[in-house]
């Protein structure tokens, strides 16, 4: 019952900005630290130094949401139990996944491709002032898939695992990653320690995904034989061993052909594509996002 309070609360309220949001404070504190911490030229040294990053802040994470419940449980039973659902709600990102994407598309539906790339820019990664129309709908598409993951399946999975404290652990863990999980010359070494670390706490939640997402396609009547097949195949294609799976699903429940190379920062980075080029997504009257 808390978890569905949760995530009827997400599906309400999203992520306001005036709201404390862990995940806010989170990013400030891996900022500070990484402002400390991230010095040196020795590849060794600069992991040592960020896996103290990631240790640090999880463990802050994991400790202070605790303390917090555990405060609140002591002072009244109610506002304990409140502190359970508001602390649970801040771990999902339903309605703000939802709300990103349909900005995105909006724009796309009124031809306005430069609004399309900034409200893009705020979702993904890469570079996107140069991107044409079908590359923004595929770029929305991949960080719809993966953040399905990332937003709403995993937190869901240590909410009903551990509780909030659990699931803000693992915010505390992909949020690290966000921020300093990158393979670039910036993070390849201080970020190495957060990427794995992401990448076993999504092991198990990301296959959910990916099969949730084949088992949507069937509900809605979309080629859920052709996204189970492309998940199956192509899932390994992608650099990340969880990323690939609900982004391969994505693209063949829709019929289009995801990754690619891509600018990030200036730099070319080379990607294998995921799916098949079936439907045209750039000029449809309704995106294909908009559709699933």
């Amino acid at each position: 019952m808390n978890i569905l309070s949760a995530y009827l609360l997400d599906l309400v309220l999203g992520d306001p900005r005036w709201l404390p949001h862990p995940v806010k404070i989170m990013g400030k504190l891996i900022n500070f630290l990484e402002r400390k911490l991230r010095s040196g030229k020795h590849w060794k040294i600069l992991r040592i130094k960020g896996a103290i990053l990631a240790l640090t802040v999880v463990g802050v994470s994991t400790s202070s949401s605790y303390l917090i419940l555990e405060l609140m449980r002591k002072i009244d039973p109610v506002a304990g139990h409140l502190t359970w659902i508001f602390l649970a709600y801040t771990s999902l990102a339903t309605k703000d996944l939802f709300l990103h994407a349909k900005k995105v598309l909006k724009e796309i539906r009124i031809k306005d491709i430069i609004q399309a790339r900034k409200k893009l820019s705020c979702i993904v990664g890469r570079d996107t002032q140069n991107l044409s129309e079908d590359g923004v709908v595929k770029a929305a598409a991949e960080s719809i898939a993966e953040n399905t993951n990332d937003g709403i399946i995993a937190p869901l999975f240590y909410l009903i695992l551990g509780g909030p404290v659990l699931a803000i652990t693992y915010k505390a863990i992909n949020t690290l990653d966000s921020m300093v999980g990158y393979k670039n010359d910036r993070y390849i070494h201080f970020g190495w320690f957060s990427a794995r670390v992401d990448d076993v706490a999504n092991f198990i939640p990301a296959r959910i995904a990916g099969m949730l997402i084949v088992i949507s396609s069937f509900l809605l009547r979309k080629n859920f034989k052709d996204s189970l097949k492309t998940m199956l195949r192509d899932s390994k294609k992608h650099s990340s061993p969880n990323s690939g799976i609900s982004e391969a699903a994505m693209a063949g429940a829709l019929g289009i052909r995801l990754g690619g190379g891509a600018f990030y920062q200036g730099k070319f980075v080379e990607k294998q594509y995921i799916g098949n080029d079936i439907k045209k997504v750039g000029a449809v009257r309704e995106p294909p996002l908009l559709q699933f």
